[in-house]
C-alpha cells in the first residue's frame, strides 16, 4: 500500500500558508500558454495542443551581464538604484516557492525555510547587509514570479526559474548557476519509461502552470494533462493515483522522490534549461553584482557544496552549467 499523503500535503500546506506574502492562489495567465489556459483551469485536464503562436527564438537565452569586477561598497551605491533601496531598507525581499524539497520548503520544526533557493537568497544578502539572516521571503506559485518581479513586489526571485528568450522579453536573469533538465516521475510499478508511453497508452500527466515544462508536453502530443497551478498540487494528485506521472524539472522531482518512497525517476531528459535568479528587466547593475556574487560562490567552492550538500541523497549529480555573460547592456 502507498503511503499517506496527510505528510507531505501538510508540509506544503503550511509552507503556503505560512509565507510573508499571499500568493499562493494566484497565476500569470502572461505565463501560460494562451490554448492552455483556456482549455485546462487550475485541476482540469485536456489535450495539449499546438501553440497558435510559436514562443520566440533567440541564441543567447542562456547569456546574462558581465559580472562587476567585484563587489562595491554599499555605501556607494547610487541613490534610487535597487541596491541602494534595499541597503537603506534593511532586508531584501525574495521570491521563493516555500513547498520544494532541495530548492525552497519550510522546515516542519523550525519554522524556516530550507533549500537550495534560499541559500543563494541568504549569499546575496550576507553581500549587499553584511548580514545573511536579513532576507523576508514571499512564496507564491511559478505563475507569480514575473508578475512579482514587474510590480516590484520582489527585490529577486530565487525559485528554479528557466533562462528563456520568451522571459527575458519581460524579466532579467542573473547567470546560469545550474542546469537542469525536464524528465518524468512515475510509480514504481510503473510500466511507463519515456513520455512517449503516455501519448500512446492515454495516459495522464500533470504538469504545473507557468513553466517552460508545459511547452514540451505540447511538443510531445500528449493528450491527457493535467495542469495545475503548483507543482506541489501534481504531487498530490499523484499520491492519490489521480494522474500516473509528473513532468517537471529533475531538481524539483527528485525532491519528490525523496518524500516518496513509491515514486522513480524516468526517461530521458527532455529539455535542457538554464536556471538562474530572476530580477526587473531593467536592472542590469544589480544583476551585474548578483552575478558577481554567483562568481564568487562558484570560485571559492562554495556553490558546490551548496548542491552536494542538498542533493547527497537524491542519487542525481549536480550539474553547474557554465555561466555565459554575452549580452550586451546597449
Amino acid at each position: 500500500m502507498r503511503r499517506s499523503l496527510v505528510t507531505v500535503a501538510a508540509a506544503a500546506l503550511l509552507a503556503l500558508g505560512t509565507g510573508c506574502a499571499g500568493a499562493t492562489g494566484a497565476t500569470d495567465p502572461d505565463d501560460v500558454p494562451a490554448d492552455l489556459s483556456r482549455a485546462l483551469p487550475a485541476h482540469e485536464s485536456g489535450p495539449a495542443q499546438a501553440s497558435p503562436s510559436a514562443s520566440p527564438k533567440c541564441d543567447d537565452a542562456d547569456q546574462s551581464y558581465a559580472p562587476l569586477p567585484s563587489l562595491p561598497d554599499p555605501a556607494t551605491f547610487a541613490d534610487g538604484t535597487t541596491l541602494a533601496q534595499i541597503r537603506d531598507r534593511g532586508r531584501l525581499i525574495v521570491g521563493t516557492a516555500g513547498d520544494k524539497p532541495l530548492l525552497s520548503v519550510r522546515n516542519p520544526r523550525t519554522g524556516q525555510l530550507e533549500g537550495i533557493d534560499i541559500e543563494l537568497a541568504k549569499a546575496m544578502a550576507e553581500a549587499i547587509l553584511g548580514d545573511a539572516g536579513r532576507v523576508e521571503f514571499r512564496t507564491m506559485p511559478y505563475g507569480g514570479r514575473e508578475k512579482a518581479l514587474i510590480e516590484g513586489d520582489v527585490d529577486l526571485v530565487a525559485h528554479s526559474m528557466t533562462m528563456t528568450c520568451d522571459r527575458w522579453q519581460r524579466v532579467g536573469f542573473s547567470a546560469e548557476y545550474y542546469r537542469d533538465g525536464q524528465r518524468l516521475l512515475v510509480r514504481e510499478d510503473s510500466a511507463v519509461q519515456e513520455i512517449e508511453d503516455l501519448a500512446e497508452t492515454g495516459g495522464s500527466v500533470c504538469v504545473a502552470k507557468g513553466t517552460t515544462t508545459i511547452e514540451e508536453v505540447r511538443r510531445r502530443q500528449v493528450e491527457n494533462v493535467v495542469a495545475v497551478a503548483d507543482a506541489a498540487d501534481c504531487l498530490a494528485y499523484f499520491q492519490r493515483d489521480e494522474v500516473d506521472a509528473i513532468t517537471s524539472n529533475v531538481l524539483i522531482l527528485a525532491g519528490y522522490q525523496l518524500q516518496d518512497g513509491y515514486a522513480r525517476i524516468v526517461g530521458e531528459r527532455l529539455s535542457d534549461e538554464p536556471i538562474a535568479l530572476g530580477f526587473r528587466k531593467d536592472d542590469v547593475e544589480f544583476i551585474r553584482y548578483a552575478n558577481r556574487v554567483l562568481a564568487d560562490l562558484r570560485e571559492n567552492g562554495s556553490l558546490e557544496r551548496i548542491f552536494t550538500q542538498r542533493m547527497r541523497d537524491t542519487g542525481v549529480q549536480p550539474d553547474l552549467g557554465t555561466p555565459g555573460y554575452g549580452r550586451g547592456e546597449g
